[in-house]
């Protein structure tokens, strides 16, 4: 059996992402933040597990709560208040950071003692488009016209650190995915992509083996040149 455990899983691209594993037969921990906010993937057949990607302490305690693990979806993100340079702040940049990117950090280290033991050890790391700078500048691309820069920056720090953890654990597939613009609390619902559509690059790479790609940016289409 494959244990998966996707942060940010109470709602949205991480729980379309656990029903959608449950589905191919892995068992999944939801991580969250708030637990009262697991009856709907509980309803699917997951496993709540308290999980706030911005504490030590919660992320150790939700990675000793699990038998072991095989898939690490690092799914939890947030938009930020920030929408452009000038309602930019420290703060602002810090909040999305800590959450986007150092998140990913910190849940992926505690993760790896794990992950070493596992035959098929797995991570995605949930990026964007909004990360890729060549979209960013193409005026052709819906990712062009946004300006908000914590988000953007964040994203692509986690293709970079997508790219450095695969280099660094050669035994390990190591992937980030592009859900596009899929409608979500964190757009407000207004992407064009249904939560289905928006997870298809993500579970494919979950379900990878030991012979798929490594160090890589995929969307629904396949991978994404950087």
């Amino acid at each position: 059996m494959t244990t998966t455990l996707i942060t940010g899983a109470n709602k949205g691209l991480g729980l379309e992402t656990a029903r959608r594993l449950l589905e191919a037969g892995h068992t999944v921990y939801a991580g969250m933040r708030d637990l009262g906010s697991g009856d709907a993937a509980k309803g699917l057949g997951a496993i709540p597990v308290e999980l706030d990607v911005t504490d030590d302490a919660s992320v150790a305690a939700a990675l000793a709560a699990l038998p072991g693990l095989d898939v690490l979806v690092n799914n939890a993100g947030i938009a930020g208040t920030s929408s452009g340079v000038d309602d930019l702040d420290v703060a602002a940049m810090e909040s999305v950071l800590q959450t986007n990117l150092v998140g990913v950090v910190r849940v992926t280290q505690a993760a790896l003692p794990l992950l070493r033991r596992s035959a098929n050890p797995v991570v995605v790391n949930v990026a964007s488009g909004l990360g890729v700078p060549r979209f960013l500048q193409d005026p052709a691309r819906i990712e062009s016209h946004v300006l908000a820069v914590p988000y953007t920056a964040a994203k692509a720090g986690v293709i970079t650190l997508t790219v450095q953890y695969a280099k660094n654990l050669p035994g390990m597939r190591v992937n980030a995915c592009d859900p596009g613009y899929t409608a979500t609390d964190l757009n407000g619902h207004n992407g064009h992509q249904t939560v289905t559509e928006g997870t298809d690059a993500a579970v494919r790479l979950a379900l990878l083996g030991p012979d798929g790609p490594t160090g890589e940016l995929h969307d629904r289409d396949g991978r994404i040149a950087f």
